[in-house]
């Protein structure tokens, strides 16, 4: 194919992604996944279409939203119907149920500020994007005002968060040896530390998180919960989890909730304590183009919605240096787009 013939294919394809991201969220809302997963075998478009309450006459409508989505890997098809794939799995409500974060991605409420990103660019002052399509009203004041926008957020964290730890847990075990205590900072309502606690049992475990926060939290006996404030203080244990926490905040932020993380696992005697954190390592010499773009994506979401950013391992390593860390350090890769880096006083 001639050069300039493939340009302009990529320019297309690039111009009508949102197309294919919103039939995604089409086949989400129609619990299209769910239904063939119930069928137990190959699902014909006829049964499909009726599972999914699409009358007869957009049968073939529907099928050509998949014949889309079949081409994009999200479902698979053979001659006796249609199939899942490891894409679509991820969708199951019984499962993972990563439709949430999709839904959320594209939840109208959330998605108006992306269409003025030029005229933000170019406007002086220090609100982010967001704020600036908004009214002056930061991410989390809309969510807040927005019950059930707040409601799909708090869900599709939790389901990102929970698969996130599983993982973790099975590729690194070894990162929670020796510790007798951990406290997960920013934690929620307990949907990390309750994955953590059930695969290690003898681990006290404990959520800090804002008080109206943890007022939510799960009812478990396997961790306890604390209503605090991480730029004041974090309670004493061996060691202090911070999962997708520091990407929201600015350095100097990140600085301080670093130094009172090290002022919590300082007086661990035994192991001298260690800083477990779940975030993003942006490093573009990888040779995976779609994490590295992915971790791009995230970047731009954080820059435009909180003033944050997503961080190179230079960059990581100049906030530990800044609060008062050794620069001993590890990266671990994990199964999604996060790194997984284990910090020393």
């Amino acid at each position: 194919m001639e050069p300039k013939l493939s340009s302009q294919i990529s320019f297309l394809n690039q111009s009508l992604t949102n197309i294919g991201s919103l039939s995604l969220k089409c086949a989400i809302e129609l619990g299209i996944s769910d239904s063939i997963d119930a069928y137990g075998r190959p699902m014909p478009l006829c049964e499909l279409a009726q599972s999914v309450s699409v009358p007869p006459e957009k049968q073939l409508m529907l099928g050509r939203v998949m014949r889309l989505l079949v081409q994009q890997g999200v479902y698979a098809e053979c001659e006796d119907g249609y199939q899942l794939t490891p894409f679509s799995e991820l969708i199951l409500t019984k499962g993972s149920n990563f439709g949430v974060f999709a839904l959320l991605m594209m939840d109208p409420d959330l998605t108006k500020h992306w269409h003025v990103m030029s005229q933000w660019l170019k406007a002086s002052g220090s609100n982010t994007l967001f704020e600036m399509a908004n009214y002056g009203k930061s991410f989390w004041n809309v969510i807040k005002e927005r019950p059930e926008t707040g409601n799909l957020f708090d869900e599709a964290m939790a389901c990102l968060s929970k698969k996130m730890l599983k993982d973790i847990v099975a590729c690194h075990p070894q990162i929670f040896d020796g510790l007798k205590s951990l406290i997960d900072v920013g934690g929620g309502i307990g949907t990390t530390v309750q994955v953590i606690a059930e695969a290690f049992p003898s681990l006290k475990c404990t959520v800090l998180d804002l008080p109206h926060v943890v007022s939510k939290a799960l009812l478990s006996d396997k961790f306890s919960v604390v209503g605090g404030d991480m730029f004041e203080k974090i309670p004493r244990a061996d060691a202090v989890l911070l999962k997708n926490v520091l990407h929201d905040w600015t350095d100097e932020k990140c600085v301080i909730i670093l130094k009172r993380c090290k002022e919590s696992i300082s007086s661990s005697a035994e192991s001298g304590g260690k800083v477990i954190i779940v975030d993003i390592v942006v490093n573009l010499e990888t040779d995976e183009p779609k994490k590295v773009e992915t971790s791009l994506l995230f970047d731009v979401i954080m820059m435009t919605g909180y003033a944050a950013k997503e961080r190179s391992e230079e960059q990581w390593r100049d906030l530990f240096v800044d609060a008062g860390f050794s620069g001993n350090y590890k990266v671990y890769s994990t199964p999604g787009v996060e790194s997984l880096i284990e910090l020393f006083p």
